[in-house]
Protein backbone atom coordinates (compact mmCIF):
# COMPACT_ATOMS: atom_id res chain seq x y z
CA UNK A 1 0.00 0.00 0.00
CA UNK A 2 1.42 3.08 -0.99
CA UNK A 3 1.38 6.08 1.64
CA UNK A 4 -0.75 8.09 -0.55
CA UNK A 5 -3.27 5.38 -0.58
CA UNK A 6 -2.63 5.02 3.65
CA UNK A 7 -3.45 8.63 4.18
CA UNK A 8 -6.32 8.69 1.77
CA UNK A 9 -7.68 5.61 3.82
CA UNK A 10 -7.24 6.52 7.14
CA UNK A 11 -8.88 10.25 6.60
CA UNK A 12 -11.74 8.88 4.58
CA UNK A 13 -12.44 6.41 7.61
CA UNK A 14 -11.72 8.98 10.23
CA UNK A 15 -13.98 11.79 8.32
CA UNK A 16 -16.79 8.54 7.66
CA UNK A 17 -16.88 8.39 11.62
CA UNK A 18 -16.97 12.32 12.72
CA UNK A 19 -20.17 12.75 10.09
CA UNK A 20 -21.95 9.31 11.01
CA UNK A 21 -21.14 10.49 14.83
CA UNK A 22 -22.50 14.67 14.46
CA UNK A 23 -25.22 13.03 12.78
CA UNK A 24 -26.26 10.59 15.48
CA UNK A 25 -24.91 12.49 19.05
CA UNK A 26 -25.67 16.35 17.89
CA UNK A 27 -29.13 16.33 17.66
CA UNK A 28 -30.13 14.86 20.83
CA UNK A 29 -26.87 16.46 22.73
CA UNK A 30 -28.70 20.09 21.01
CA UNK A 31 -32.05 18.74 22.06
CA UNK A 32 -30.77 18.19 26.03
CA UNK A 33 -27.15 19.67 26.46
CA UNK A 34 -26.77 17.53 29.21
CA UNK A 35 -22.86 16.77 28.64
CA UNK A 36 -22.22 14.63 31.53
CA UNK A 37 -25.57 12.74 30.73
CA UNK A 38 -24.82 11.94 27.61
CA UNK A 39 -21.38 10.63 28.61
CA UNK A 40 -23.00 8.49 31.92
CA UNK A 41 -25.74 7.23 28.86
CA UNK A 42 -23.06 5.18 27.35
CA UNK A 43 -23.12 2.93 30.31
CA UNK A 44 -26.72 2.29 30.42
CA UNK A 45 -25.98 -1.73 30.58
CA UNK A 46 -23.71 -4.36 29.85
CA UNK A 47 -22.87 -4.01 26.21
CA UNK A 48 -22.60 -0.39 25.85
CA UNK A 49 -20.35 -0.37 29.22
CA UNK A 50 -18.09 -2.80 27.43
CA UNK A 51 -17.99 -0.49 24.18
CA UNK A 52 -17.58 2.61 25.97
CA UNK A 53 -14.94 1.27 28.56
CA UNK A 54 -12.75 -0.15 25.01
CA UNK A 55 -13.11 3.42 23.42
CA UNK A 56 -11.80 5.15 26.92
CA UNK A 57 -8.80 2.59 27.19
CA UNK A 58 -7.90 3.17 23.15
CA UNK A 59 -8.08 7.01 24.31
CA UNK A 60 -5.59 6.30 27.26
CA UNK A 61 -3.17 4.26 24.66
CA UNK A 62 -3.39 7.09 21.82
CA UNK A 63 -2.71 9.48 24.71
CA UNK A 64 0.73 7.65 26.05
CA UNK A 65 1.41 6.58 22.66
CA UNK A 66 1.86 10.56 21.55
CA UNK A 67 3.44 11.48 24.70
CA UNK A 68 5.78 8.70 24.09
CA UNK A 69 6.44 9.64 20.42
CA UNK A 70 7.26 13.01 21.44
CA UNK A 71 10.14 12.54 23.39
CA UNK A 72 11.38 9.32 21.51
CA UNK A 73 10.77 10.60 17.89
CA UNK A 74 10.46 14.23 18.18
CA UNK A 75 6.59 13.82 16.79
CA UNK A 76 5.01 17.41 17.34
CA UNK A 77 1.39 19.10 17.72
CA UNK A 78 0.27 14.98 18.49
CA UNK A 79 -1.75 16.51 21.64
CA UNK A 80 -3.83 17.58 19.10
CA UNK A 81 -5.15 14.71 18.09
CA UNK A 82 -5.66 13.50 21.96
CA UNK A 83 -7.54 16.33 22.42
CA UNK A 84 -9.81 15.42 18.73
CA UNK A 85 -9.98 12.17 20.60
CA UNK A 86 -12.04 13.36 23.20
CA UNK A 87 -14.67 14.85 20.76
CA UNK A 88 -15.72 13.94 18.16
CA UNK A 89 -13.66 10.40 19.00
CA UNK A 90 -10.58 8.23 19.32
CA UNK A 91 -10.88 7.16 15.83
CA UNK A 92 -11.00 10.50 14.48
CA UNK A 93 -8.15 11.46 16.66
CA UNK A 94 -6.15 8.27 15.75
CA UNK A 95 -6.61 8.91 12.35
CA UNK A 96 -4.87 12.35 12.62
CA UNK A 97 -2.42 11.08 14.55
CA UNK A 98 -1.09 8.57 12.03
CA UNK A 99 -1.32 10.96 9.32
CA UNK A 100 0.78 14.00 11.25
CA UNK A 101 2.99 11.23 12.35
CA UNK A 102 3.33 9.98 8.92
CA UNK A 103 4.06 13.07 7.35
CA UNK A 104 7.12 13.83 10.34
CA UNK A 105 8.96 10.69 10.73
CA UNK A 106 9.50 10.53 6.25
Amino acid sequence: MSEVVFHRAIIAVGAAFALLFCVVVVPPLVANPDILGAFAAGFVNPYSSGYSSDVIACWLILAIWVAYEASAHGVKRGWICVAVGVFPGVAVGLAAYLVLRSKQLT
